[in-house]
């Protein structure tokens, strides 16, 4: 079914009224369609509190219930009442999960997709108080549900469907409770679309269903038949929309309809094999339901199923929406005969809550196959993603309890509430949500802080004081936006970073933890120029006014950095001592070696030393007697 509501207005009653013939046929008729071959594969059908996988009768695969992030499994109160088990079974999050909870669809192709919520009480929780809640889809709100809901929606309940773009890898359908109201879900379908399907709204748009009509039928499609829409789109009977009833005409054909189930919004082959046309001169009128202040998007589809029709200029008309004739058609002029037309225009920022679709004939009679009226709602900014990432690590490691509701968005949609304890801003163009205090004091948190927290680079405000938080202090915490630091009383370890004495901070908390080392010097004079800073209660700190002073080789719980240097030079000198050492040892070694020689040479030169010495006794005998005047010896011839 379709629910006509709006993200800013709760739903009329009108609205409501018009709902409940439908929700009236849908519970006695079935809901699924066969599973069609699609090109892009890809569709999930949950089956909401359901601990099971289940089949229904066109051979559907309805998943067991999964990607929640909270709340409590439930069951119909008169489940006989219900045709399958995707309409018993429900999940509902109270209040004790936190104000906003999540069904998040990971590892999403980018790209747009077709969602549809089926939403029921039943007074499943036997309180006879149905709730009051938003539903949002990729952070923006696109169904209000205010109770009291009328008595046949609060029975039967509603199928709400729209056309959303993925553009972050995971589908976000988020449900916000308004003041202690659990809201509820029965079941969540999403598929793959084409991507450029319904081409004129873009991907900066929400594509909510505010009607989607087949003339000349019955309901149809799945919830109704097993007659197929590969996007998974219901097509209710356009009967109750009908302002002049009583000289409409139904025509119908089993002929096949070229021109459908085509790229890029494969509108099926049945939407064009009926229509409805009138008598005579009369006008065709249909008047939907609508909230104001909105652009809508309408789409009128036709084909020449009529086989009086034989040319061109046989059959004319012109098309009025809310009094304004916005074009002429001559369907076989555009296509021919049993072939699919299909035309749109949009309606800027509509003043009224009735949108009303007259076709009036200029020859012949109009002829209608069918209508879709779609309410355009820009996407809510959403908070940057890099950001996105830092509050889910701080989630993850400062074990943020589920009462805290920290699922989804951090910042959007901008008229929910943030995340309990963030608050958050635009950003400066104007185009995204950044984080800008963080205020968590006294929550009894026992985690770390990640140092995933230096990607809050808009940071001005932390306060995570009180808490039970272990580690160090992360690096990246010195943004040059935070000015306002309070992690006093936690069991903090380590030193200060030097990064914070970057910052611009005003106010610094740290006391009451264990942190030890130097305190960086420009840190401790935010209190000498006009800030305020308490360090007290930390044993270990030391090196500025009021704290010890700092041993010289030994801070932090590690060696300071003169303790290194005063380390580095030794070892220095010492390197020095022993290569000194090594090169007078090598000296010491070279003059004292003793070579020795092979023997034969050492009794030669003994030999020759002894002939040296007898030759020079001779000749100094010689040169005695030649002294005395003796002569030589001369010997006999």
């Amino acid at each position: 079914m379709v629910l006509t509501v709006t993200p800013t207005t709760t739903m009329s009653v009108t609205h409501f009224f018009l709902l409940v013939f439908f929700f009236f046929f849908f519970s006695t008729t079935a809901y699924s369609a066969p599973h069609q071959p699609y090109p892009y594969g890809l569709a999930y059908r949950i089956d909401c509190g359901s601990a099971t996988n289940t089949t229904d009768p066109f051979n559907t695969t309805w998943l067991s219930d999964r990607f929640y992030t909270g709340g409590v499994t439930g069951i119909v109160s008169e489940p006989l009442r219900f045709h399958y088990p995707y309409e018993k079974t429900l999940r509902f999050f109270p209040v004790s999960y936190g104000k906003k909870n999540c069904y998040v669809v990971p590892s999403l192709p980018n790209g747009t997709y077709f969602f549809r919520t089926f939403i029921v009480y039943d007074n499943y929780d036997g309180k006879s108080h149905t709730p009051s809640f938003d539903i949002s889809v990729e952070g923006t709100v696109v169904f209000s549900w205010r109770s009291p809901w009328p008595e046949l929606l609060s029975r039967d309940g509603a199928y709400s469907d729209l056309f959303a773009y993925v553009k972050d890898g995971e589908a976000d359908v988020c449900f916000y409770s308004l003041a202690t109201d659990p809201p509820v879900i029965s079941s969540l379908e999403l598929v793959q679309v084409d991507p450029s399907s319904y081409n004129s709204a873009g991907n900066d748009l929400v594509l909510v269903n505010y009607g989607r009509l087949s003339c000349g039928t019955n309901s149809w499609g799945p919830g109704f038949s097993d007659d197929a829409d590969l996007f998974g789109r219901s097509w209710q009977s356009d009967k109750d929309s009908r302002s002049n009833s009583a000289d409409v005409r139904t025509i119908s054909t089993r002929n096949t309809i070229s021109g459908t189930d085509v790229k890029p919004n494969y509108f099926p082959m049945k939407l064009y094999q009926s229509a409805v046309t009138v008598d005579g001169d009369s006008s065709l009128e249909y008047k939907l339901n609508v909230d104001a202040k909105l652009d809508y998007l309408v789409w009128l589809h036709f084909a020449e199923i009529d086989s009086t029709v034989k040319k061109a200029g046989d059959r004319v008309f012109d098309v009025f929406i809310n009094d304004k004739n916005v074009t002429r058609i001559d369907i076989y002029k555009q296509v021919g005969s049993f072939a699919a037309y299909s035309w749109h225009y949009t309606v800027k920022n509509l003043s009224s809550s009735v949108l009303s679709v007259t076709l009036v004939a200029a020859k012949g009679a109009p002829l209608i196959s069918g209508l879709e009226n779609y309410a355009l709602v820009p996407n809510d900014p959403s908070t940057i993603p890099e950001q996105v990432i830092a509050m889910k690590a701080l989630k993850e490691s400062l074990r943020i309890p589920e009462r805290m509701g920290w699922n989804g968005d951090p910042c959007a949609p901008t008229n929910w509430d943030a995340w309990e304890g963030v608050t958050c801003r635009m950003n400066e163009n104007k185009t995204a949500l950044v984080i800008s205090q963080i205020d968590l004091g006294s929550q009894g948190l026992k985690g770390y802080i990640s140092e995933q927290i230096g990607l809050l680079s808009n940071l001005v405000s932390l306060n995570l004081s009180s808490n039970s938080l272990e580690g160090e202090i992360p690096s990246g915490l010195g943004q040059k936006s935070l000015t306002n630091l309070d992690l006093s009383n936690n069991q903090l370890t380590g030193s200060i970073p030097d990064s914070l004495a970057s910052s611009s901070l005003q106010l610094v908390l740290l006391n009451g933890n264990l942190l030890e080392g130097r305190v960086p010097e420009q840190l401790y004079s935010v209190g000498v120029h006009g800030g305020a800073i308490d360090l007290y209660d930390n044993k270990g700190l030391c090196g500025v006014p009021s704290l010890p002073a700092c041993p010289i080789f030994w801070e932090n719980g590690r060696l300071s950095s003169r303790g290194k240097i005063a380390i580095g030079l030794s070892c220095l000198l010492v390197f020095c001592l022993i290569v000194l050492l090594v090169l007078i040892y090598i000296r010491k070694r070279r003059n004292d070696y003793d070579f020795g020689l092979p023997s034969e040479l050492m009794s030669l030169a003994a030999k020759r030393n002894r002939y040296q010495r007898q030759k020079s006794l001779m000749v100094l005998e010689m040169e005695s007697q030649h002294a005395k005047g003796l002569h030589p010896f001369t010997p006999q011839q």
